[in-house]
């Protein structure tokens, strides 16, 4: 087998040509969800800090003020030699997930799991995007000053800079060191909104604009047409439905400017989906007559619709 997703396949790769319809805005956050699932896959994950701990891990680029949807990929461990081999290193899920965006000059969040800084320069140099993410202590490129916090007082920061990046080191507490890499900011500022934190704005900008994927999973838990199953492709294909319901809002909103709640715009995008299903059961002549005067109310039809005369043999 070349692809481990043959069963959903055609549908995901159908889906995620969602992008086309919808333009990011300038900042966007690459993220990773977790659709909950305890059956048999090879590719299933353990992720301890997620609420459901098991499931089918999903890569997502979003946009960090709509939630958009933009770009998605399933992880599937190692895989198989074919048209569909792919590496799994960090920097190589995020270059094929830019692809949407890619020489645009937007910005993109990450954390610590996808950064690093031959990536951020890449993006730059070669992408056209800037990067605004946290760094793992273990990465070579950090001056060792900004990993010794023992004589560095409560909420200090450090600024460093190179030919287009700098690097933030903030101390929030003792032993707790927050090391950030940016390739947008230019100077190392102090957020004066954030009192006697003292927090420098790459931070308050990070915490503002990483929260997409995040925002994203409250929304698909609070109105989920998931259901529990054993076969993974199902799982997968509930969470495209709940996407779709999100995006699907977002596109509405932008063109139309009618803000409304979630749960009432999913209401009324069930009744669009099903009145001409509903409208075409009218035409049932042994349909119960409380059930005929439900559906003309859930579609606001005033008169029954003619019925198709029948056709048959005359009698004399």
């Amino acid at each position: 087998m070349y692809d481990k997703l043959a069963a959903i396949r055609m549908i995901f790769d159908g889906f995620v040509r969602c992008q086309a319809v919808y333009t990011v805005g300038e900042n966007c956050t690459i993220d990773e969800m977790l659709e909950a699932f305890r059956g048999r896959c090879s590719f299933r994950q353990y992720i301890l800090n997620k609420p459901n701990k098991y499931g089918i891990k999903i890569q997502a680029l979003v946009d960090s003020r709509t939630f958009f949807i933009s770009n998605m990929e399933v992880y599937v461990r190692t895989r198989p030699d074919g048209p569909f081999k792919f590496e799994n290193k960090p920097s190589s899920i995020v270059k094929r997930m830019i692809t949407p965006i890619s020489k645009t000059g937007r910005n993109i969040t990450i954390d610590n799991w996808y950064t690093s800084i031959p990536l951020v320069n890449e993006l730059l140099e070669n992408h056209n995007l800037t990067t605004v993410g946290t760094l793992r202590k273990n990465k070579k490129e950090i001056p060792p000053c900004f990993l010794d916090t023992k004589r560095r007082e409560k909420n200090s920061t450090l600024f460093g800079y190179s030919k287009n990046l700098m690097i933030t080191s903030y101390v929030s507490r003792k032993n707790k060191n927050v090391i950030l890499v940016s390739s947008m900011h230019n100077q190392g500022v102090i957020d004066t909104d954030s009192g006697d934190q003292n927090k420098p704005e790459i931070i308050t900008f990070y915490n503002s604009t990483k929260g997409g994927v995040d925002v994203v999973d409250e929304l698909k838990g609070e109105y989920s047409v998931s259901r529990v199953s054993c076969r993974w492709p199902l799982t997968i294909f509930f969470s495209l439905m709940n996407i779709a319901g999100i995006n699907s809002q977002i596109i509405y909103w932008e063109n139309t400017g009618n803000v409304i709640t979630h749960r009432n715009y999913l209401r009324s995008l069930g009744r669009e989906l099903a009145k001409e299903f509903m409208i075409n059961r009218l035409a049932i002549p042994t349909l119960s007559i409380q059930l005929r005067s439900t559906i003309m109310k859930i579609t606001g039809i005033k008169k029954q619709p003619t019925q198709p005369e029948q056709h048959g043999s005359v009698k004399e």
